[in-house]
């Protein structure tokens, strides 16, 4: 028996363990977040001849699908409360579940993807999974503007209610940043996470109002069943986009729940997925480099 093993265990000390998911130097922190998801923005398009453009593409084709086969084939945009801007709801709406699908599916890999920066530097594991959601937002940013340019030019008249969007820019992007840190930090564990979330982020399209509008899903669901479809934060946050940036035709969260205290329920949702993606990356992060 070696000199070290007859060591009580109680004196060896605490075990090591790795870098922390936070910092107190927070301006490096930021500056580490800023910098990752500034490269990998740069990386997404070096070399391709279009360059950013192909980020304004994706949502366009996408939406000139579902555009001309839900108003030409669906006659879904002649709906009331679309005020005759269906295709400035629904291109928003696409653009907005964008943001949120990139930040989510690419947080999901992200810690495994850097196994390499994880490995063999120090820095707050934190910045891996919120350089995710920064990069998404940056696409966000580039995307708000053709939403605005098609909005205006389909006759879209400013409002003072616009004065709202960067209060629901905020909101989307806090449940997008908790689900980041909990599917990071998951996976590391349970590579069965990505499958899963693909799936799951499928059913959240369809289970928020990107398409139908709320009119339609107010006629097949009343009372609860209604409540629990606006429980859900994508549902509310996209809806409140419509009310607040498009058209006053459309109904605001509120007005569809019946109160403003209903709009709790999904909030709560968002706390709460913030608050627990944030717990279980933090006790998580300390051990990430030894379970990879």
């Amino acid at each position: 028996m070696s000199a070290v093993d007859s060591i009580p265990y109680e004196r060896l000390g605490r075990p090591i363990h790795g870098p922390e998911a936070l910092t107190s130097d927070w301006t490096r922190f930021w500056h580490l977040t800023f910098n990752i998801a500034k490269t990998q923005w740069k990386l997404r398009f070096f070399g391709s001849a279009l360059g950013y453009l192909w980020q304004l593409v994706r949502p366009l084709l996408m939406f000139s699908v579902l555009w001309v086969f839900f108003t030409k084939i669906g006659h879904i945009g002649n709906s009331p409360d679309t005020g005759g801007h269906y295709g400035a709801q629904l291109l928003g709406s696409i653009v907005l579940f964008t943001f949120f699908g990139e930040s989510t599916a690419g947080a999901v890999r992200s810690v495994v993807d850097n196994e390499a920066l994880v490995r063999k530097i120090q820095f707050p594991r934190m910045v891996i999974p919120l350089s995710n959601v920064l990069l998404a937002m940056f696409n966000l940013g580039l995307n708000l503007i053709v939403v605005f340019i098609f909005a205006l030019g389909s006759g879209v008249h400013p409002m003072l209610t616009w004065l709202e969007l960067p209060l629901i820019v905020a909101v989307l992007a806090v449940f997008s940043t908790g689900l980041a840190m909990l599917l990071s930090a998951l996976y590391v564990y349970f590579r069965d996470v990505a499958p899963i979330w693909e799936v799951l982020s499928q059913v959240l399209f369809y289970a928020s109002p990107v398409i139908i509008p709320i009119s339609t899903v107010e006629k097949h669901l009343h009372g609860a069943l209604l409540h629990l479809y606006m429980l859900n934060p994508l549902a509310t946050i996209f809806q409140a986009f419509r009310h607040a940036v498009i058209t006053h035709a459309t109904p605001s969260p509120a007005e569809i729940l019946g109160s403003y205290a209903a709009l709790l329920g999904p909030l709560a949702i968002v706390v709460t997925a913030f608050v627990v993606g944030f717990v279980v990356f933090d006790r998580t992060a300390p051990y990430v480099a030894e379970n990879l």
